[in-house]
C-alpha cells in the first residue's frame, strides 16, 4: 500500500467533531483583552503558537485553532476544504466568544482559512473581523501547488524539510512519519483544491507578514494581499525564511499588540 493511500485511509473516518474541540489557550488574558484567532500552517499544530499566545499575554486572549487529523484530534476526520475548515473556525470562535469581534491571524495554508473566515464575519456568518494579519502566505489569487509535490509521500516531506518547517530527525522516525503525513496529504489537498472569489474583498485592515528569505512566497506576492482588502493595508518584511516567525516572535507580537491596540 503507497503512502498516499495510507494517509487516504487514516483521515476518511470518523467525524469533524464539535465546535469546542477546535480552539487552544495556551496562556492567560486580562478580562476585556481582544480576542485573536490563529490559524496554523499546512501540517501544523496549534502548540507551534504557545509561544506567541504567551508573548502576547495577558494583552490580547490568543485562540490558536487545533485543526481535526492531528495530535489529540487525529482520530477526527481531517478537512480537505479551506472554506469548511473556515466555517468550522468562525462557528468555533463564536461560541467561544459569544460572537464579539476578534482578529484573525494565519500563517502560510492558515493566512486562507483566517481570509475566508473573515469574509465570513463580514457577511454575518461567524464573528465580525477587526483585523487580519496574514503570515508567510501568497495573496489568495496567486496560491499554487506544484503537482510534483504531491507525487508521493517522500516529495511531501522534501516540501516540508525545505520551508524549515519541521526537522529532519523527527520526519525520519517511522511513528512521527505516520502521525503527521495523513494531516500533511489532507492539507495539501485543500491548498491544491482552494479557488478563491477574485471579487471578494474584506473590509477590515490587512497586515501582511513575510521573511525576506521566504523560498516558497516571494514579497511580491506577499504584497498582493492589499487586493483582497477594501481597508487599510500595510507589509511587513523581516528577516528570515518561511518560519520567521520564529526568531522574530517578539516583533511579530508587538506589531499584533500595536495593531490592536489601536483597533479595539
Amino acid at each position: 500500500m503507497s503512502g498516499t493511500e495510507t494517509a487516504r485511509q487514516t483521515t476518511a473516518p470518523g467525524r469533524v467533531s464539535a465546535a469546542g474541540d477546535w480552539l487552544r489557550e495556551y496562556a492567560s488574558a486580562d478580562t476585556d483583552a481582544p480576542s485573536l484567532v490563529v490559524l496554523p500552517h499546512a501540517g501544523g499544530s496549534a502548540a507551534f503558537f504557545g509561544p506567541l499566545a504567551r508573548a502576547l499575554a495577558p494583552d490580547v486572549r490568543v485562540l490558536v485553532v487545533q485543526y481535526p487529523g492531528r495530535l489529540e484530534r487525529r482520530r477526527h476526520r481531517a478537512v480537505e476544504d479551506i472554506r469548511e475548515l473556515a466555517r468550522h473556525t468562525a462557528d468555533a470562535v463564536a461560541a467561544r466568544t459569544g460572537g464579539g469581534p476578534v482578529a484573525y491571524f494565519g500563517h502560510s495554508m492558515g493566512a486562507l482559512v483566517a481570509y475566508e473566515a473573515a469574509l465570513l464575519g463580514e457577511q454575518g456568518l461567524g464573528p465580525r473581523p477587526r483585523a487580519l494579519f496574514v503570515s508567510a502566505g501568497r495573496a489568495p489569487v496567486l496560491t499554487h501547488v506544484d503537482p510534483a509535490v504531491l507525487r508521493d509521500d517522500e516529495s511531501l516531506i522534501e516540501q516540508v524539510l525545505w520551508l524549515g518547517g519541521t526537522s529532519k530527525a523527527v520526519l525520519d522516525e517511522p511513528d512521527m512519519r505516520e502521525l503527521v503525513l495523513p494531516a500533511l496529504w489532507a492539507d495539501y489537498r485543500a491548498l491544491t483544491a482552494y479557488a478563491p472569489d477574485h471579487g471578494a474583498r474584506v473590509d477590515c485592515p490587512v497586515t501582511a507578514l513575510i521573511g525576506d528569505r521566504d523560498p516558497l512566497v516571494p514579497v511580491e506576492d506577499a504584497a498582493r494581499w492589499r487586493d483582497h482588502t477594501t481597508g487599510p493595508f500595510q507589509l511587513q518584511v523581516l528577516p528570515g525564511d518561511h518560519f520567521y516567525l520564529t526568531p522574530r516572535l517578539v516583533h511579530v507580537a508587538d506589531t499584533v499588540r500595536t495593531v490592536l491596540t489601536e483597533l479595539f
